[in-house]
C-alpha cells in the first residue's frame, strides 16, 4: 500500500492492519523458537525412546502435527488468519497419497495438521535451516536432494502403507500465474501405484504467496478453506499401454485440469460470499 493510500485509509481499519502484522510476527516468531526448542528435546526423545525407527518417526509426525494446529490456533487467536476445513474424514485412511496446491507459505502447515502421520517432501535447503531443520530430519521426511532416487523413495513410502503429501507445483503459485504442475507427482502415482487425494487451498485475501514478505498482510484478515476432494483413480493411465513418460505426462494434464476447475469453483464462491458481505 502507498504511502497516500494509506494516509487515507480509516484509523480503525489503520490499527487492525498494524496489529495483524504484529500477530503475524509473533506467531511466526513463536514457530521458530518452538521449533528451535523442541527440536533439541521432545521430538528427539519421542525418536531414539523406542528401537523401531519407524514408531519414533509416527511418533514425531504426530507431535509435529500437534505443534502445527497450535500454531494455526494462535494464527486464529490473535486475528492474522480464518479457516475452514471440508471433507476431513477423507484423509483419515492411512496410505494416501495426498496432493495439494500451493497458493500459501502455511500451506503445508494446514495438511500436515489434519493428518497425524504423513511423509513430506521438502527442499534440501530446509536441512540448512536452523529453525526446520529439526523437524524435518527427525520426523522422517524425505528430501528433494536425492534426484532420480525420489520417485522410488515415494513409492517405497506408499508401498509401506504410508501417506504422502506432496505439492505438485514444487513451489507457490505466484497470484495471477498459470497453474504449472511437474511431472514427478505423476510419476510417483505410476510407479507406486497409488490413486492421488486431491486438496485444494483456497486463501481470500491472498497472503504469504512467493515473493511476499510476511509482514504485508492483506486489506482484511485473510480467510483459508481447504478442501478434500474425491479420489483420482489412475487405473485408466495404467491401463492404457503407454511408456510411462507419456503416462506421466497424461496424468499430470488431467490433474492440472482437475485443479483448475476445482480452484476456479472456489474462488467464485469465496467472491460471490465477499460481495454478499460487503
Amino acid at each position: 500500500m502507498s504511502e497516500s493510500a494509506a494516509a487515507r485509509e480509516p484509523l480503525g481499519r489503520r490499527m487492525n492492519r498494524v496489529w495483524r502484522i504484529f500477530g503475524t510476527g509473533l506467531s511466526f516468531a513463536c514457530f521458530g523458537i518452538g521449533a528451535v526448542l523442541m527440536g533439541f528435546t521432545v521430538w528427539p526423545v519421542l525418536r531414539l525412546t523406542t528401537t523401531n525407527p519407524r514408531r519414533g518417526i509416527a511418533r514425531v509426525q504426530r507431535a509435529v502435527s500437534g505443534s502445527m494446529r497450535v500454531f494455526l490456533w494462535l494464527m486464529k487467536s490473535v486475528g492474522v488468519i480464518s479457516y475452514e476445513v471440508h471433507g476431513v474424514e477423507k484423509l483419515r485412511e492411512r496410505g494416501q497419497f495426498v496432493v495439494a496446491n500451493h497458493p500459501t507459505l502455511i500451506d503445508v502447515v494446514f495438511l500436515v495438521s489434519l493428518m497425524p502421520e504423513v511423509d513430506c517432501i521438502v527442499k534440501q535447503a530446509l536441512w540448512r535451516n536452523v529453525f526446520l531443520r529439526w523437524p524435518v530430519f527427525w520426523a522422517g521426511y524425505i528430501s528433494n536432494a536425492s534426484g532420480e532416487g525420489l520417485v522410488a523413495a515415494c513409492a517405497a513410502a506408499l508401498n509401506q502403507g504410508r501417506s504422502l503429501m506432496v505439492f505438485p507445483e514444487g513451489t507457490r503459485t505466484r497470484p495471477g500465474q498459470p497453474l504449472t504442475l511437474q511431472r514427478g507427482t505423476a510419476q510417483i502415482a505410476l510407479a507406486a501405484p497409488a490413486d492421488l487425494r486431491p486438496v485444494t487451498i483456497t486463501c481470500n485475501p491472498i497472503t504469504l504467496f512467493k515473493g511476499n514478505p510476511w509482514y504485508r498482510v492483506p486489506p482484511r484478515k485473510a480467510h483459508f478453506v481447504i478442501s478434500v476432494g474425491d479420489s483420482i483413480p489412475i487405473d485408466a493411465f495404467l491401463a492404457a499401454g503407454e511408456p510411462l513418460p507419456l503416462a506421466a505426462r497424461h496424468l499430470t494434464q488431467a490433474l492440472t485440469r482437475w485443479f483448475e476447475a476445482a480452484c476456479a469453483q472456489q474462488h467464485g464462491i469465496l467472491r460471490r460470499e465477499t460481495l454478499s458481505k460487503s
